[in-house]
């Protein structure tokens, strides 16, 4: 799955371990990536962590999506930092999942992630979109 995320790649993220229910992911804040206050946007830190979330919830094998996130911004992050996000599964129900996602800057902690994860498949490959009435 990660092979095939255009959106990391251009962002320069990298997978750095992977095994079941965990991940980490690496990331150096650019100059494209601070805003008007002279520090990272958050939205950059939560595709970071929503990238780490997404490469540990798919670790076992369905296709999996994120049914919903949220984040606490902890300290300020400014360009060339180098962010690293570790994902952790706190628990599996049925097809649902939660992850917890911790975003350092070496050891100090800038923000904390949870997502919320569905299964929705069992293959690999692109998340069809259901058909409209139309479609039928």
């Amino acid at each position: 799955m990660f092979a095939a995320d255009e959106a990391s790649a251009r962002l320069g993220i990298e997978l750095v371990e992977s095994c079941a229910g965990k991940a980490v992911c690496r990331m150096r804040v650019t100059r494209a990536m601070v805003n008007g206050h002279g520090i990272a946007h958050g939205g950059y830190l939560f595709l970071l962590a929503d990238t780490a979330f997404a490469c540990a919830c798919n670790s076992r094998g369905p296709v999996t999506v994120a049914a919903g996130a949220d984040i606490a911004f902890v300290a300020p992050v400014h360009e060339d930092d180098v962010l690293t996000a570790t994902a952790e599964e706190r628990i599996l129900f049925g097809r649902n999942g939660v992850y917890d996602v911790t975003v350092r800057r070496g050891d100090v902690v800038v923000a904390e992630f949870r997502g919320r994860s569905r299964a929705v498949g069992g293959g690999a490959g692109r998340l069809q979109h259901p058909r409209s009435r139309d479609d039928r």
